[in-house]
Formats: C-alpha cells, structure tokens, sequence
C-alpha cells in the first residue's frame, strides 16, 4: 500500500505491516521554505496560553483513560512495547505540561508540531525533506538492523519485529514513537516532511486535523508554504 505524498515523495506500507494493521493510516504533508528558528518569544507565549488550556482540560491521574491515550497504549502494547515505560509521544507531552514543566524548548518547528501534539494528542514526526533517500517503506524491523536515535550517544540495535520506517539509505523512525538523528529537524533545515502517526482505532479525520493544527502553527512559527492538502 502506498500513501500518498508531494515532490515524488511517497509512504510505501509493507504487505506483512497492512495484514497484521489493516485499518493503521499514516499522513504525509510536506512543508518548504520554512525558516527555523531557536527561540521565539512569540512561540514561547503561545505555549504558555495553550498548556494553560491543556491544564484545564486533563488531569493527571485520569490522562490514562483518555479515549486516545487509551489507543495508543493499546497499539504499544500490541507492538511489544510497555507504554508505562515508553510513553506514547502525545501523552509524554501531556504528562511533561500536565506536572507544570510545559513543552521542551528544541527549536520553533519542533517545538510548534509538539504543541500541536499535545493539543490533538495525535503523534506527529517531522523530517528534513533534504536528507530524506528516496521512498520511504514502513516495515518490520529484521533482527540486528541499527537504529540511531535523536539523542542516542550510539545505535540501539534491533531486536526484530519493531515498525520502522526507513528511506533507501537507513532507518528513519521507530514507529511511532523515536526519530532518527541524522533526519532531524535543525536550524539549518528548509524543507519538512511531516508525519502524522496513526494507530488502528483512530479515524482518518481526526489525523487530518492534527496534521492541520500542525502545519498551522508550523506555518504561523515558522513561514513556509505547504506542498499539499490533506
């Protein structure tokens, strides 16, 4: 199965992923001329104002009953991966704000399509565009593969089995929950892949509008014209 993209950039489903997730759609929007920036104050006030509106619509002690929440959790638990250990990326946010310690400060893009995470707790990803190598194919992970993570001092490797996306060159993202470094979004970065990271369970609509909300506040952050529509 492909999905579809922008520049002749494309999402390509493995048969064994579609077989066992039948119903797991993904979004691909793409974003050029941004220019990203380290800080904004503009940005800063605008993460202030929305984890006050976060606050006020969640609560800690019950963020694991959220609808969302909930189907993620499932999705990670199905994938092998304990979600009391690894967080979900939307719900991670929420539990960073929802603890009073706000969105990490990383960069304006970053730090624009992680609010908007939050908000539509839906996980996005964002790509340089620039270093992406070709198709990329959502897979199985075979065992031994190398993954090297945002932050990560050196590879993890793989034990098998784990969803990832790889482009023709090397691993991009552990679906959906860790990015590659060397396709990470940086102040040097003009043009953006952004994924929206479905799981089954979550309709099509309500990824659109995360996608949405995303590349609004990319857009209003950091310029940009959008490469096509959901």
């Amino acid at each position: 199965m492909e999905i579809e993209g922008f520049m002749d950039l494309r999402l390509i489903i493995d048969e064994e992923v579609k077989d066992r997730f039948p119903d797991l759609n993904v979004l691909l929007m793409g974003i050029d001329s941004v220019e990203v920036s380290e800080y904004s104050q503009e940005l800063e006030e605008f993460k202030l104002e929305i984890c006050d509106k976060l606050r006020k619509r969640y609560r800690l002690e019950s963020l694991k009953d959220d609808p969302l929440v909930k189907t993620y959790r499932s999705f990670f638990w199905r994938i092998g991966i304990d979600p009391t250990k690894i967080r979900p990326a939307a719900e991670a946010l929420l539990r960073r704000i929802l603890s009073g310690r706000g969105i990490p400060r990383i960069n304006t893009l970053v730090d624009s399509y992680n609010l908007a995470s939050a908000e539509s707790g839906i996980a996005l990803a964002a790509f340089d565009l620039e270093k992406i190598d070709g198709d990329m194919v959502m897979r199985f992970a075979r065992e031994g593969e190398e993954f090297h993570g945002i932050g990560m001092k050196k590879p993890k490797i793989l034990r098998g089995g784990e969803i990832v996306v790889a482009d023709s060159s090397r691993l991009v993202a552990i679906y959906p929950y860790r990015d590659a470094e060397y396709s990470k979004v940086t102040l040097r970065t003009e043009k953006v892949c952004l994924m929206v990271c479905g799981v089954p369970g979550i309709r099509v609509e309500v990824l659109k509008n995360a996608g949405r909300l995303a590349v609004d506040y990319i857009l209003r952050f950091c310029g940009g014209k959008l490469l096509n529509e959901l």
